[in-house]
């Protein structure tokens, strides 16, 4: 059985590269020629719009603006109530507006109240509300950059699975071409018929690569169709220049601007603050208010009861002495909240120092690695001429044609890993900075 496929294989070989390729390969999987396309900026334009994560964010900074709006109502204006009612009985009562018996009462009421002194809890509502919206903002502003990042991650998949589909088809035509060399050398006995086999090899799977390549490269712009609202596969259009270049600041000046001014720091900060202004605002319950009244009601038997109108004012004072230990609860909560704000905030500085490092470090590490891999493709590159001229004259083996073949492969797909994986970690820094270092 075995010499049986052997031999099948050989007469398939020596039919001709040709038809050796269309034997061996799978159908090939077909990619729309039609296909949407965006760059980069247009790209992070429209995931913002469309990111659930980041539609809520900024809703948050609305929702937040609101209670600021509300504190500050609180702060300057009254409180102001209207009533209007009529009443109709089955027998005549006593009407306080006509001062009669009658079977109807309209009756009217306009209130207001201002309290001049809560403890100081209107102060601290309005700072809790204000570091709120300062929260929200900042929230807002790392999810932007949150999106950016997923955004660009899925950008650069498309380009990077575009690149390596690019790599396994040169290694398939290389394959080809070496195999039509071992074709004319086993023909003329100049190589044995285990070198064609080995090159046979080598072409089914540099064929099977490609077709992972191609399924990779459709879902990848599946996926960055989704990322950017769009039906169907988009393509990413090539970038200008991948970057290379050093950061414009040091690991040092990259890791204070991070913890002094970085989103998400800026975010437990402002829950830190939220939290105090709330622990102050339940300890003011302790201290007496004092509040301004007035109404104006009016009685009678129409629409508008004109018949009496009263007015009144005065001034309320209001000391909480007891009620049930609830003014306690409520004060040991807010201090509880307010402590976990601040060793949040602790946690959450040292957690962006040490995020920021490994991002920096990252964008160094992928930088060099790019270097070392277009240094790796020449070697490569210079290594399979070399063998195959040997191969060629006889002077080395298929083994060591076949490993320079897969070496410069490898060397190719780990050159464009590198430049991707540069690109992706100079977004990982912006996405903790809350800002750009280049612009896209």
């Amino acid at each position: 059985m075995r010499r049986a496929a052997a031999a099948a294989a050989l007469a398939l070989l020596l039919a001709g590269p040709a038809r050796a390729q269309e034997e061996v390969a799978a159908p090939s999987v077909e990619i729309e020629p039609a296909v949407a396309t965006v760059t980069l900026a247009e790209a992070l334009s429209r995931s913002a719009s469309v990111d659930p994560n980041y539609v809520a964010a900024l809703r948050q900074v609305g929702d937040a603006d609101w209670v600021r709006r509300s504190a500050w109502s609180a702060f300057l204006l009254p409180v102001v109530d209207f009533q209007w009612s009529w009443t109709k009985g089955s027998s005549p009562f006593f009407n306080l507006g006509t001062g009669g018996l009658t079977d109807e009462l309209t009756q009217f009421a306009l209130r207001g109240s201002y309290p001049l002194f809560r403890g100081g809890s209107r102060i601290f509502d309005l700072k809790a509300a204000s570091a709120s919206v300062d929260g929200a903002e900042a929230g807002e502003q790392r999810q932007r950059f949150t999106t950016a990042l997923q955004t660009e991650a899925d950008y650069y998949d498309v380009l990077l699975q575009k690149e390596l589909l690019r790599v396994a088809g040169e290694r398939e035509r290389r394959a080809v071409e070496q195999l039509d060399v071992a074709r004319a050398r086993v023909l003329t006995g100049a190589a044995v018929q285990t070198d064609s086999l080995q090159l046979l090899l080598e072409l089914t799977r540099a064929q099977v690569d490609r077709l992972r390549q191609e399924t990779a490269y459709k879902v990848a712009r599946l996926q960055l169709g989704r990322r950017v609202g769009m039906a169907g596969p988009v393509d990413a259009a090539p970038l200008a220049e991948l970057p290379g270049a050093a950061l414009p600041l040091s690991e040092q000046d990259a890791v204070r601007e991070a913890v002094e001014r970085s989103p998400i720091t800026e975010v437990a900060r402002a829950e830190e603050r939220r939290t105090d202004a709330l622990f102050k605002s339940e300890r003011g319950a302790y201290l007496p208010s004092l509040s301004l009244f007035g109404s104006w009601t009016g009685f009678g038997d129409q629409f508008i009861p004109d018949a009496t109108t009263r007015a009144s004012y005065g001034v309320q004072l209001n000391f909480p002495i007891w009620d049930g230990a609830q003014r306690e609860l409520r004060l040991y909560r807010a201090n509880t909240a307010r402590q976990v704000a601040e060793a949040a905030r602790l946690d959450t500085e040292l957690g962006v120092a040490r995020d920021m490092t490994e991002a920096y470090q990252a964008y160094l590490t992928a930088r060099a690695s790019a270097d070392l891999a277009e240094r790796a493709v020449a070697v490569a590159r210079e290594n399979l001429r070399v063998q195959d001229e040997r191969y060629r004259v006889g002077a080395t083996t298929i083994i060591d044609l076949i490993t320079a073949q897969v070496d410069l492969t490898e060397a190719e797909a780990g050159l464009v890993q590198a430049r991707y994986t540069t690109r992706l970690a100079l977004a990982g820094v912006e996405a903790i900075l809350g800002r750009r270092v280049y612009e896209k």
